[in-house]
């Protein structure tokens, strides 16, 4: 499980096996119990939420929307 970036105990990161065949570029967030997933494109939306509320879901949005090209780059470096 690549970590891409640590923030305000956020831990954003993706799965070395995304499926077969791969899913489209996104990003899982965790803290504590909690995770969330977020799809990039077209735009950023939640693709998965266990345990965030509405506040906490909106404030990864920014998070992860500020971040977007580090992450793009983060898998397509790892998955080539």
């Amino acid at each position: 499980m690549p970590t891409v970036w640590f923030e305000d105990g956020f831990r954003f990161f993706f799965y070395s096996n995304e499926g077969s065949p791969r899913e489209p570029v996104h990003i899982h967030v965790e803290k504590g119990e909690a995770e969330a997933n977020f799809w990039l494109r077209p735009e950023v939306k939640v693709a998965f939420n266990d345990g965030y509320d509405a506040r906490t879901l909106r404030k990864l949005m920014g998070l992860v929307e500020r971040n977007r090209a580090r992450r793009e780059r983060a898998w397509n470096e790892y998955f080539g």
